[in-house]
């Protein structure tokens, strides 16, 4: 499998893991615990990677002649709690 694809799954995975961190644990722990010194820490973490995934799913587009709808179906998986997951799964190639 080329680099570039296996670097935008690595990338799909860890944004996919630091969104459901932020949702499932850092998020409460700020306004059920009064703790919100992780959202701050996974929030970065996630901004960061969510802005390396919009990338990596561009070049992802012009690499696997993606259509436009795949480039949008993509992205819109971003904001998905599991989204990342299915997108890898149903547009990048295995292996």
């Amino acid at each position: 499998m080329d680099y570039q694809i296996k670097a935008f799954k690595i990338i799909s995975i860890l944004e996919a893991i630091s969104f459901l961190v932020l949702l499932l644990i850092a998020m409460p722990l700020k306004y059920i615990w009064d703790t919100p010194e992780m959202v701050r820490i996974v929030g970065m973490a996630h901004g960061i990677l969510f802005v390396m995934y919009i990338i990596g799913a561009y070049f992802m587009y012009e690499k696997l002649n993606w259509s436009f709808k795949t480039l949008a179906i993509v992205i819109f998986c971003s904001v998905l709690p599991f989204g990342p997951f299915y997108a890898d799964k149903k547009y990048l190639p295995s292996n």
